[in-house]
């Protein structure tokens, strides 16, 4: 078969995919592939499946990595569940496909557009982190790691007392596991920083913000918490005055 380059599929709702499933519609897109939310025609139980552009997953390498990376998580509450892979033919070229659970919700930065000043109260943004990180420490327990939490890699299936979040999109860098669990707590704290209104409210935030966010430095951040696990035991114990 001819190889090409393909940057869309563009899959219309309805159509048959592998004789398994149905397109229902697209939830996303990005570098290296496109994501759909698909019904198997046998059961008519909902599914993600994410769609790699060839050119970006040579010899599977990319689903394998994501495949291995579901599987190795599949306790950790906060991930979603691997099920399956696929193949199809698409312009003559073999496509592959990753078939994931569909999670309800929306995305994090979705949510936090619809807050009063797009941003979160500190003391909402606490129960964020902590939540988020929470969900991290299990992660970060068994050795691995996410390697690329942002916002638009967050759902936000219910919110309460609790946040119930998913994360979407890991990723895989050539750094030691233990650098990317630092990169990771750096990022859990950019996503607090963020959510509470970013670099121009940050002066009038309590202390108690200003103690976690550490300036965003990452000597000082990293010193005080070294993984999603530190980052929980602090909270816990945190004194909150405001």
């Amino acid at each position: 078969m001819a190889s090409t380059d393909i940057n869309a599929f563009d899959f219309q709702p309805g159509r048959i995919i592998a004789k398994k499933y149905v397109i229902e519609r697209l939830l996303g897109a990005g570098w290296e592939a496109e994501v759909y939310l698909i019904r198997e025609l046998s059961t008519g139980i909902e599914h993600t499946a994410k769609f790699f552009f060839p050119q970006r997953n040579i010899k599977d390498k990319s689903l394998k990595f994501y495949a291995r990376k579901l599987h190795s998580l599949r306790k950790c509450p906060i991930v979603i569940q691997y099920s399956t892979q696929e193949t199809i033919v698409f312009k003559r070229t073999p496509i592959s496909f990753l078939v994931s659970e569909y999670v309800e919700g929306e995305l994090l930065d979705d949510y936090l557009k619809q807050q009063p000043g797009k941003r979160l109260h500190p003391f909402q943004a606490l129960h964020l982190l902590y939540d988020l990180a929470r969900g991290m420490e299990h992660i970060h327990d068994i050795g691995e790691y996410h390697g690329d939490l942002h916002a638009g890699n967050i759902i936000v299936q219910d919110v309460g007392l609790n946040y119930n979040l998913k994360l979407i999109d890991m990723f895989q860098w050539k750094d030691s596991k233990g650098a990317n669990i630092k990169s990771d707590v750096m990022d859990l704290i950019r996503l607090f920083y963020d959510a509470l209104g970013g670099q121009k409210h940050y002066a009038k935030q309590p202390q108690a913000v200003k103690d976690i966010c550490c300036g965003l430095k990452h000597s000082i951040a990293l010193k005080k918490f070294n993984s999603a696990g530190k980052l929980c035991r602090y909270i816990e114990n945190m004194q909150w005055d405001n």
